[in-house]
């Protein structure tokens, strides 16, 4: 009877849930239809928000009206799309004068609002590129990321930092030419240490003249533009040429530099004839998951690849998926002249008149069917299968390991996002707390947060207090710079205090499953009494301590309401928690050696506000040292050029009213 019962409860509830959906679904067609009557027939771009406002989605369309009718047809839908619709409550449009156009900013949406029913690319980083500058006479030679307009020839992208840095290094010995900044090399005395070590022509003190600069410069371009042939045979003949008239120094500097540019070109693996710009892409697809291979050639060389895996809806098909990322990827880029695809997308002559409308240069788009262009995919396509495989099983085993963290600290599901805090400071100085932020794929840097402390200092009320440190976990309690609870509190108050705004505020809010503290019981006293005091008691805190001796695979795990406790040191789970605790620990390091540099660097001037840059030099220059100018008097202030009288005196009250 009980069964029957219990079954007769579900069942209702089961109803009661599909006329909820129903309902929704009504609510969200019918809100479509309202809107259908004010609908230009042009094209433009559409977004959906639900309750709240958050954007749901975000579509292009060379008919708005004909495409947004498509949404009240729930039987032509599909199910993804029918709870998007559900979830509708505000339709927002934004008309353009093309689909070109249309197209365009339907990708900088998506990666403005990230809408939850787009296929999202997750991982779209600024590639390095090299530079070499043309708007001063003695040009540069750095890596460079970001917006491109110095004027100057960039050469990339490269896939990865260590491709970038292993080719500017022989580059430098190739070319010898500066990678200092304008400042350094206007007032450099004697060459610096990159002359000792043969990578640079030292320039700056005129050991090479300006012509003879500038030919570097040109072969640095031509090599880099692909004619590398050209450049080397040049360098074999002076070689030649140097020992033939037996000035053997000058044969051995052409010879290194021959070396360092074959060492470039040995890197440059899987070089495929008649490919000179080209990304090559390619998408396996695996029980709803994607992988996307790039690989990018430019002059004629392979300059790396990288992986993507999107975010999309499993029922999602290849050319839809293909498409999405391509507009997204090249969002923010330049794309070369020939796209080599793996798949047909849909609107693929839309997309190459995007592409070639953003990067000021006919864009093709092709699917290769023979010859080696066809290989060059084929190989792209199983480095994606493999990719796809190797993350599926670190997902796999991540989500195995949030599970059992699931289970250990009692949690109700899996953590999803996981924030784990430390701090870092030298006797209390340049003070500054960590966060970082895991998930279920891995570490998320971009949610890093860094809080500089901001120390206070309050006499004990009486001599009993004197040296003695504040009671952890007491709320009333004032805490002084170097004083780990007390920087822990202010760290925790500042991330959470907004939290807790926003949810007074009816808000959404980023919350964290678990929170991981780098302390012990007291540390966890502290970070509780925040909690309590923010009125946030569902947010599961946890400290970690350093076991004894500070020895690793014996820490000790404080949480509320249970005892200490440990895990064996060969536990997976504890190396898990070992990783999360160390990258919060490197990063508050960092952080920390950051802000002790800059301290290091910055000056008595930096503080006084009518000072720039120029007028601090010419300060300097004047008088030698930053405590020179503190002591000058009113007058020898005024000799100063470019130095008023005004602030002469703001000078020198700056330094004599205190």
């Amino acid at each position: 009877m009980e069964k029957k019962e219990g079954f007769l409860s579900d069942k209702c509830d089961s109803d009661s849930d599909e006329q909820n959906q129903e309902s929704n679904i009504q609510k969200g067609t019918e809100l479509i239809k309202s809107q259908l009557r004010n609908l230009p027939q042009k094209p433009g771009v559409y977004r959906m928000l639900d309750d709240k406002g958050t954007v749901l989605y975000v579509g292009k369309a060379v008919n708005l009206k004909k495409r947004v009718l498509n949404y009240t047809k729930p039987e032509r839908i599909s199910q993804r799309i029918l709870r998007m619709v559900s979830e509708t409550r505000k339709l927002e449009i934004v008309t353009t004068h093309t689909e070109v156009e249309a197209l365009l900013l339907e990708s900088n949406l998506i990666k403005q609002f990230r809408p939850r029913f787009n296929v999202l690319l997750r991982d779209d980083k600024s590639f390095a590129h090299i530079f070499i500058s043309s708007d001063d006479a003695w040009p540069i030679l750095i890596k460079h990321r970001g917006s491109q307009k110095r004027p100057g020839s960039y050469f990339g992208p490269y896939a990865s930092a260590g491709a970038v840095n292993r080719s500017l290094t022989a580059l430098q010995k190739a070319f010898l030419l500066r990678n200092c900044s304008d400042n350094v090399f206007k007032n450099r005395t004697r060459p610096c240490l990159q002359y000792q070590i043969k990578r640079c022509s030292a320039p700056c003190v005129d050991y090479v003249t300006n012509s003879e600069y500038l030919d570097l410069v040109d072969q640095a371009r031509s090599f880099l533009s692909g004619d590398t042939v050209s450049v080397q045979k040049k360098l074999s003949v002076r070689m030649e040429k140097a020992s033939e008239n037996q000035d053997y120094e000058s044969a051995a500097i052409y010879r290194d530099r021959i070396h360092a540019l074959t060492q470039i070109q040995s890197k440059q693996d899987i070089n495929v004839k008649g490919v000179s710009d080209a990304d090559v892409i390619a998408l396996h697809t695996q029980q709803g998951f994607s992988c996307i291979q790039v690989f990018f050639f430019r002059a004629g060389s392979n300059l790396g690849n990288r992986a993507y895996f999107p975010r999309h809806h499993r029922m999602d098909d290849q050319a839809s998926i293909l498409e999405a990322f391509l507009g997204q990827f090249y969002e923010n880029k330049r794309a070369p002249r020939r796209l080599l695809l793996s798949h047909n997308i849909n609107n693929s002559k839309l997309l190459s008149e995007a592409l070639t409308v953003r990067s000021n240069g006919t864009v093709k788009l092709i699917i290769p069917s023979r010859g080696d262009l066809k290989k060059l995919v084929i190989h792209a396509q199983e480095n994606a299968k493999e990719a796809l495989a190797r993350n599926r099983a670190m997902q796999t085993s991540q989500l195995s390991l949030l599970k059992r963290l699931a289970d250990l600290f009692c949690l109700p599901k899996p953590p999803e996002r996981i924030e784990v805090y430390d701090n870092s400071h030298i006797q209390g100085t340049n003070a500054v707390g960590a966060m970082i932020v895991a998930g279920s794929e891995g570490f998320e840097k971009k949610s890093y947060r860094k809080f500089n402390i901001r120390a206070v200092i309050v006499e004990p009320h009486n001599k009993q207090q004197s040296g003695s440190n504040p009671t952890p976990g007491n709320s009333k309690s004032i805490g002084v710079a170097g004083d780990d609870y007390f920087m822990m509190r202010q760290v925790l108050k500042r991330r959470f205090a907004k939290v807790a705004s926003s949810i007074a505020d009816g808000q959404k809010a980023v919350i964290p499953d678990l929170v991981v503290i780098d302390g012990g019981a007291g540390h966890l006293s502290t970070s509780l009494d925040v909690a309590e005091e923010l009125k946030l008691g569902n947010i599961c805190f946890v400290a970690i301590a350093k076991g004894p001796d500070r020895n690793a695979g014996r820490e000790v795990f404080y949480q509320p309401g249970k005892k200490a406790f440990s895990l064996q040191p060969n536990d997976p789970l504890l190396h898990y928690l070992q990783r999360l605790r160390d990258e919060a620990h490197r990063f508050a390091i960092e952080t920390h050696r950051a802000r002790r540099f800059k301290a290091m660097t910055r000056s008595v001037l930096d503080d006084i506000p009518a000072v720039g840059p120029k007028r601090k030099k010419d300060l300097l220059f004047h008088f030698g040292s930053a405590r020179a100018v503190a002591r000058a008097g009113l007058r020898d202030l005024e000799q100063v050029d470019g130095i008023s009288r005004n602030l002469a005196k703001q000078i020198y009250d700056h330094f004599h009213e205190h």
